[in-house]
């Protein structure tokens, strides 16, 4: 069974960091292509980073290039996002999400409250 769970979400200042990590079973993280995600109050989806399977090629979002970094534990099996120099429009709901087979699976979430 494919499961992602997702943890260090929290309240941090702007300017302030945090590293958020995913969890995964049912599957090597190296194997597929993974991304990160976030939803924010009223607002839609927006995709936030991914990574290829195997390979170090990490792509972001415009809004979070240079600041964000995504990365793997192979040993671990966890994907994380490192977000650095964290602004009021970070504050979001992330997920992590792997597309296997042809689906898209998700993990529960863990929110990031960055604020004014």
């Amino acid at each position: 069974e494919v499961r992602l769970v997702e943890s260090g979400g929290g309240l941090v200042r702007p300017g302030g960091s945090l590293r958020l990590s995913c969890v995964a079973s049912g599957f090597t993280v190296t194997s597929y292509a993974m991304r990160w995600l976030r939803e924010a109050e009223g607002k839609g989806r927006e995709w936030v980073s991914g990574i290829k399977p195997a390979g170090h090629t990490e792509v972001y979002a415009d809004s979070v290039k240079g600041r964000f970094t995504i990365s793997r534990d192979n040993a671990k099996n966890t994907l994380y996002l490192q977000m650095d120099t964290l602004k009021l429009e970070d504050t979001a709901e992330y997920y992590c999400t792997a597309r296997i087979g042809g689906s898209e699976y998700r993990g529960q979430g863990t929110q990031v409250t960055v604020p004014s």
